[in-house]
């Protein structure tokens, strides 16, 4: 609730996404008397996602990312999947804080448009609302 409630910029000329979610760190013990390790279910990690974005001078939430990498801040995030279940249904929201830890060109040769990475470090967990 507390996320609908923000405001939103959105950011353009989207590439690619990465992967991201919860992830338990796996720990591990090692028994010796009976030379087996023993393994438990340790802290969840929702990881870095990769945004990977045609580079556009003119785009305000591209502007706002390269930004918000200069910063120390956490900036909430929403990622809406154009998965919906059904005609005039809703599609999945994932929302998220992260902080943008990095800004990256790619200019590639001659033929490529020339794109930027920005690296968001997922630091909540994500909260998804279900498609509909």
């Amino acid at each position: 609730a507390a996320y609908a409630a923000l405001s939103w910029t959105s950011i353009g000329s989207i590439n690619s996404l990465g992967e991201y979610g919860d992830e338990s760190q796996v720990l591990t013990a090692t028994a010796l008397d009976i030379n087996r390790v023993w393994k438990g279910k340790g802290p969840r990690d929702a990881g870095t996602l990769q945004l990977v974005v045609l580079d556009r001078y003119d785009d305000t939430g591209q502007v706002a990312l390269i930004a918000a990498q200069a910063t120390s801040f956490m900036y909430p995030f929403k990622i809406t999947l154009p998965n919906q279940l059904t005609t005039g249904g809703t599609a999945q929201i994932d929302y998220f804080v992260a902080f943008v830890v990095s800004q990256r060109i790619a200019p590639g040769s001659a033929t490529n448009i020339v794109m930027r990475t920005f690296q968001l470090a997922i630091n909540s967990k994500v909260t998804t609302t279900a498609p509909t």
